[in-house]
């Protein structure tokens, strides 16, 4: 499959001649996802069924779902946690996985805080091991303690979304767009809360990063939409994005991105905005799945079977940090990989023998229409209720700070007008100079200084910081405390 045609014939020439350069190996290797993909192993013993929390919790059996989520397990640093699955959707057995870690500080006032990785199609356990989590996997012999995690002082549950991610399983039933990624994660925070009824007074706030920048809104605007009548009412705070994909129509400006870097020149420039115009044709039409192809053409490059242009182009095999053309967290993530499906660790936190799936094609196969389709709208409307922070990396290319602007500017909501014109100042933690704030009405957008597609992983004292701050509502200016 050549990459479609450009406007020109000189634009033609140019195409061509990249696909003639390319060898046997790069043609078989497809540009990773948003995350690389992670190993599968194979079972050695019989690490048992994984805990269908559902059942108990619906014969009100809360205290015997309680003590059989507990996670018992001496390498876990005396980590308290607990771990197992909802069934989220009965008809296709479709359960998700959840991993929860009440805060080392004052866990009964202390708030709550989901975390979803992207992809799609992530395991959250990336965050988890990698990022903001209580420990990260640094040998085989097993974990050590993160100095600045988010469960010091908030309540954090992981969950592998949608199903069919991570430890997250389902018999058919993976989610085709956001409303039932919505659906699927609020059937799940329900069950949450059931469980834990002692956290259903705490303030709630929902994070996470790359394509959380769809998730993220969809289960936030499907709480503010159940809540009125709910008898469970969740007390949604707030929401936070990290480098999110939210707006493909005006995030997709790659182009001056990547000449103003230096990593491509004029006549690729030319190719690139070619390629974004035609995009962004087919989004404003709703052709959906065809930008999403031009989409994974030009940069992501994984459902092709072919490289990418921009690899070919750069040489990059990384767009999570412009100044790594490897990514350097590849080998840690591998690792991470193989430690969670040993049998002791599938016990210890309760899937059993469930199948580990990360960055599998059917997730995103099955959000392919849905990838370059917007959820601005909700975000706009979620504006006007709740606390939102969105925040980015410096360094990342997949989703730059500059894309992240664009679809910012063009946002509707309230604060718009005062947005545009908003002062931006410097984040100062411990008087380093961790990034520039710009605030408007409920929206904090947040740029954060050396650090790229993973910030909490690059820049992990900030970010503990910065999510800090964001959950209690305290200032950003250089003064604050």
């Amino acid at each position: 499959m050549l990459f479609a045609i450009a406007r020109s014939q000189n634009m033609n020439l140019i195409v061509i001649s990249l696909f003639i350069t390319l060898s046997i190996d790069q043609i078989r290797g497809a540009f990773p996802n948003f995350y690389p993909k992670l190993p599968t192993e194979s079972l050695k013993d019989d690490p048992g069924l994984p805990l269908i929390l559902t059942p108990l919790i619906e014969e009100n059996k809360i205290q015997e779902a309680q003590s059989a989520s507990r996670v018992s397990f001496s390498g876990f640093k005396n980590q308290s946690s607990y771990a197992g699955y909802f069934t989220v959707d009965k008809a296709f057995d479709s359960n998700l996985f959840f991993w929860y870690f009440p805060a080392q500080d004052d866990p009964a006032n202390a708030p709550v805080v989901l975390w979803l990785q992207g992809g799609p199609g992530a395991t959250s356990l990336i965050g988890l091991f990698a990022e903001n989590g209580p420990f990260t996997v640094k040998s085989k012999r097993g974990l050590k303690l993160r100095k600045y995690s988010w469960t010091r002082n908030h309540n954090v549950v992981y969950i592998d979304n949608p199903v069919g991610t991570g430890f997250s399983f389902t018999n058919g039933g993976y989610a085709q767009n956001e409303t039932k990624v919505g659906q699927d994660l609020y059937n799940g925070l329900i069950q949450f809360f059931t469980l834990f009824p002692d956290l259903q007074k705490n303030e709630f706030f929902i994070t996470g990063e790359s394509y959380g920048g769809k998730y993220v809104p969809a289960i936030s605007y499907t709480i503010h939409q159940q809540n009125p009548n709910a008898k469970l009412k969740i007390n949604l705070q707030g929401l936070s994005m990290g480098n999110g994909l939210s707006d493909p129509e005006h995030q997709f400006k790659y182009g001056v991105y990547l000449y103003q870097l230096g990593l491509i020149d004029l006549n690729t420039l030319n190719i690139v905005q070619d390629y974004e115009n035609r995009a962004i044709k087919f989004i404003q039409n709703k052709q959906f799945t065809q930008a999403f192809e031009i989409f994974d053409t030009l940069l992501n490059g994984d459902m092709n079977n072919h490289t990418s242009l921009f690899k070919n182009t750069t040489g990059f095999d990384n767009y999570f940090n412009y100044l790594y053309p490897v990514d350097p967290t590849n080998g840690e993530l591998q690792l991470m990989a193989k430690y969670v499906q040993r049998n002791d660790i599938r016990a210890a936190i309760h899937v059993g023998n469930a199948s580990f799936s990360n960055i599998t094609n059917i997730v995103e196969e099955n959000l392919k229409n849905d990838i370059m389709q917007s959820v601005a709208p909700w975000i706009s409307e979620l504006l006007s209720n709740y606390r939102v922070l969105i925040y980015n990396g410096q360094l990342d290319i997949i989703v730059a700070y500059p894309l992240t602007e664009n679809y910012l500017q063009n946002l509707q909501f309230s604060g718009a007008n005062e947005y545009k014109t908003a002062a931006r100042y410097p984040w100062y933690v411990d008087q380093e100079l961790a990034g520039y704030v710009k605030q408007a009405g409920n929206l904090t957008e947040v740029l954060v200084r050396n650090a790229g597609h993973m910030v909490p992983a690059d820049q992990p004292k900030w970010t503990w910081d910065l999510i800090s701050r964001f959950t209690r509502n305290k200032p950003f200016h250089k003064f604050a405390i």
